[in-house]
């Protein structure tokens, strides 16, 4: 069933109301509503819509992208709402993350905004039903037939089990979900799972994706995988993790996760530990982003989010390199037609200008 929404006059109404409730409370309200919407609607967009210019598609992982544009994992950790985000343009749609384990996430409140700044914070703790759950819940979507656009998903490390014993549990995940998407992204750059970053070493990035990798080569169609960073590593750490994981044989990268670096925030802080993201995050993530560019060259698929606020921030990481974009943050304050108008503004951007 074809149906569209028009969230730009909706969003204006709603997000007033919205930003009076607990940031996390407002979300879950939300993404009920989406996931009622989408248990109706598949979603699937004319050809004629903005999201589905042709001269927007990008071809990427060996995958179709109708546009560069998607949402970033973590609103729609147990992929309730798939056929809501197709409905609002976006290009692609990263769920999860999600983990072996069923788990509860982090203890209450865990969730922040800073209105000053254009951020939130938080310490959600991978908080999701599990990958077997995940798992029955991609295989409804698949037997719908909705999806027109790749399917990603993201997978991290269970809070119960100790780091040695990581590798197992991204492979467990993996044999869980894998098949059931398009590509998958192995993150091991959340602040808010106890030892999870300090997997982001050259050791330990070769024995995960090498672990994941086992399974996946033993599909018919081996999925593509990417190495999601985190913001904070320095330059020469972030380069070596990059290599590490295309020399075991990643497609690419996601650029940024959160950060954990609150300096010049307007906002006071105390208490809201977790990782940023927002407006703040925006001039590191990119510079991270084409630094790793350069390093790596042409050829890897590199995904950039972090920040991305506005139509020009979508442009920004795709001139430093990014191959495709994703949006949190700036679907919370700027609300979901933010998708479109970036199509718009990039379907500008190709226009031949007029003397």
């Amino acid at each position: 069933m074809n149906h569209t929404i028009d969230a730009s006059p909706v969003w204006s109404l709603l997000r007033p109301l919205l930003f009076q409730l607990d940031p996390e409370r407002a979300h879950n309200l939300t993404l009920r509503v989406l996931a009622q919407w989408s248990a109706r609607f598949d979603g699937k967009l004319s050809s004629t819509d903005v999201a589905r210019t042709p001269s927007l598609a990008v071809d990427a992982l060996g995958l179709r992208f109708p546009n560069p544009i998607g949402v970033a994992a973590g609103l729609d950790k147990d992929a309730v709402a798939i056929a809501a985000w197709q409905a609002l343009g976006c290009g692609l749609i990263e769920v999860g993350t999600v983990t072996a384990h069923p788990q509860p996430g982090n203890p209450r409140p865990r969730l922040f905004r800073l209105p000053r700044d254009g951020a939130i914070i938080n310490r959600m703790g991978f908080n999701n039903a599990g990958a077997a759950a995940l798992a029955t819940q991609l295989e409804r979507v698949r037997a719908r037939g909705l999806l027109q656009v790749p399917l990603g998903v993201n997978l991290g490390k269970s809070k119960i089990t100790p780091p040695e014993q990581a590798a197992a549990d991204y492979r467990q995940s993996f044999e869980r979900v894998g098949a059931l998407a398009d590509y998958v992204v192995v993150n091991i750059s959340s602040p808010n799972t106890p030892g999870l970053r300090d997997l982001q070493r050259v050791d330990e990035v070769t024995r995960i994706i090498a672990a994941v990798q086992e399974p996946n080569q033993r599909l018919s169609r081996p999925r593509p995988l990417l190495l999601k960073l985190a913001p904070d590593l320095a330059d020469d750490d972030a380069l070596a993790c990059a290599h590490a994981a295309l020399d075991a044989g990643c497609a690419g990268l996601v650029l940024t996760n959160t950060t954990i670096q609150f300096e010049g925030v307007m906002t006071a802080t105390a208490g809201m530990s977790g990782g940023l993201s927002g407006r703040p995050l925006l001039a590191r993530s990119t510079e991270l982003l084409r630094k790793v560019r350069a390093e790596v060259g042409p050829t890897p698929v590199l995904i950039g989010v972090g920040g991305v606020m506005t139509p020009a921030d979508v442009a920004a990481k795709l001139a430093a390199g990014a191959n495709l974009v994703q949006l949190y943050s700036g679907l919370i304050y700027y609300g979901p037609s933010l998708v479109r108008a970036s199509c718009r503004w990039l379907r500008s951007a190709q226009a031949p200008s007029v003397s």
